[in-house]
C-alpha cells in the first residue's frame, strides 16, 4: 500500500528536483529588459491555458465590501500529469470573513465537474457554475451553486485598465530559455466595482465594494515552481495596490519575483518591477512549524504616467490572523507524509485582513490614504 501511494504522489507531485541555478530562471524583470514595467490587458490575456502537463490555473475574484467583511470566490482548474496519461480537478472556493465578528467566517471549497470553456477559452463554465467574461471585455459576471450551502452571484466591472508586468507578466524555467518547461504568469485587474451577493446556509449577504481579480498560470509543479508566496492587496477611497512576490526553491537558486502596480479609477498610475516584502517580525507556528509573520512592509517602486519616480509603501503590525489554511487539509495523513519526505512540500497559507495604509511618494510630494489591505504569506517547502 505504500509503495503504491508513493508512486501516485511521486506521479503527481514529484521529488526535489536536481540543482539547476539561477540561471535556469528567466524572471519577468529579465524578460522585460527594462524596456518594459508593463502592459495593458486584453481579453486575449485572459485565456485559459491548454495543456495537458502538469498544471494549476486560477481566476481570483476578492471583495472589501462596503459592509466590511472580506469576501472571495475563485476557480481553480489544474492539470496533473501521471506516468501514462493525465487527468483534471477543478474546484470552486468561496471565502467569508467579519473581522467585526470572527466567529462568522466561512470558507467552501467544492468540486465541479464536467469543466469546459467557450472557443475564446475566456469563460469558464461546469455543472452549476460559470465565469463570463462580457464581450468588451470589461466585465465578469461569476455565478456558483456548485455548493448547496454556498451560492455566489457577482458581477465584476473594471474600474481601470488591468495589466501584467513586463511585456507578457511570464517568469520562466528552463536550462534552454527557448524552450522552457514551466512558467508562472499573473494578471491583474486591480480596481475593480463589485455587486452582488452570496447565499450563505440560506441567508443572503450583499457583497457590493471594491475588488481585486488576478488571473493566475502555475505551469509546471507549484512547488517546484515556488517555495514561498507574500501577497498584498490593499484597497482605498481613491488608490488600489497589489503585489504578487514568490522565491523558487534552491534548484532554482532562490530566484526573487515581485510584481505588482497602483491604479485609480481609469488608469494605472504604474506597474512595478522593482518591489520588496519583508517580514520585519515573525512568530515560529508550533502547529504548521512555519515562522508566521507579525509586523511585514511591502515596498513598491517605479514610475508614473508623468515619468516621476513613485515609491509606495505599506507597513503593518498583524492583529489575529484571518485563517491559516492547511492547503493539504483535505488529505490524509500518511499521504502528506510521503509527499513532505519524497519533496519537502508542507504547504500553509497565513491570512490576514486589517485596516492599512498606505503611503505613496511621487516626486517629493507624499501622500496617505487609508483603506483595507488583504494579504497572504504562503510556505509551500
Amino acid at each position: 500500500m505504500f509503495k503504491w501511494a508513493q508512486g501516485a504522489m511521486s506521479s503527481a507531485i514529484g521529488t526535489a528536483e536536481p540543482v539547476y541555478g539561477p540561471e535556469a530562471v528567466q524572471t519577468v524583470q529579465q524578460r522585460a529588459g527594462g524596456k518594459c514595467d508593463y502592459t495593458e490587458l486584453t481579453s486575449k490575456d485572459l485565456t485559459w491555458h491548454d495543456s495537458s502537463s502538469t498544471n494549476v490555473g486560477t481566476q481570483v475574484f476578492y471583495i472589501a465590501t462596503e459592509a466590511g467583511p472580506f469576501a472571495m470566490a475563485q476557480v481553480i482548474y489544474s492539470v496533473v500529469e501521471a506516468a501514462v496519461t493525465s487527468f483534471t480537478t477543478c474546484h470552486f472556493n468561496i471565502k467569508l470573513f467579519d473581522p467585526k465578528n470572527r466567529d462568522t467566517k466561512f470558507w467552501s471549497s467544492c468540486p465541479v465537474k464536467n469543466p469546459t470553456f467557450d472557443e475564446a477559452r475566456t469563460s469558464f463554465y461546469a455543472d452549476n457554475v460559470g465565469v463570463t467574461l462580457s464581450e468588451d471585455g470589461g466585465f465578469y459576471k461569476v455565478k456558483s451553486q456548485a455548493d448547496p450551502e454556498a451560492f455566489c452571484n457577482l458581477v465584476f466591472t473594471r474600474l481601470s485598465p488591468g495589466f501584467m508586468a513586463g511585456t507578457d507578466g511570464r517568469t520562466t524555467y528552463g536550462t534552454d530559455q527557448e524552450k522552457p518547461w514551466g512558467e508562472i504568469k499573473h494578471r491583474f485587474w486591480p480596481r475593480c466595482k463589485v455587486e452582488g451577493f452570496f447565499v450563505i446556509k440560506g441567508e443572503t449577504v450583499k457583497v457590493d465594494g471594491q475588488g481585486l481579480f488576478i488571473h493566475a498560470l502555475q505551469d509546471m509543479k507549484p512547488h517546484h515552481a515556488a517555495a514561498r508566496w507574500n501577497f498584498a492587496n490593499f484597497q482605498g477611497p481613491t488608490t488600489s495596490a497589489v503585489m504578487m512576490e514568490f522565491t523558487t526553491p534552491p534548484s532554482y537558486g532562490l530566484t526573487r519575483v515581485a510584481v505588482g502596480g497602483l491604479a485609480k479609477d481609469g488608469q494605472v498610475v504604474t506597474g512595478t518591477l522593482d518591489n520588496t516584502v519583508e517580514h520585519v517580525k515573525v512568530e515560529n507556528d508550533p502547529e504548521a512549524e512555519w515562522p508566521e509573520p507579525k509586523d511585514i512592509k511591502f515596498t513598491w517602486k517605479g514610475k508614473d504616467k508623468d515619468g516621476k519616480e513613485l515609491v509606495a509603501v505599506l507597513e503593518k503590525s498583524w492583529g489575529p490572523r484571518m485563517d491559516r489554511v492547511d492547503v493539504m487539509g483535505e488529505v490524509p495523513n500518511f499521504v502528506k507524509k510521503i509527499a513532505s519526505a519524497a519533496a519537502g512540500t508542507r504547504p500553509y497559507i497565513y491570512q490576514f485582513y486589517e485596516p492599512a495604509t498606505l503611503k505613496v511618494t511621487v516626486g517629493d510630494q507624499e501622500t496617505l490614504e487609508e483603506g483595507v489591505v488583504f494579504s497572504e504569506a504562503t510556505f509551500i517547502s
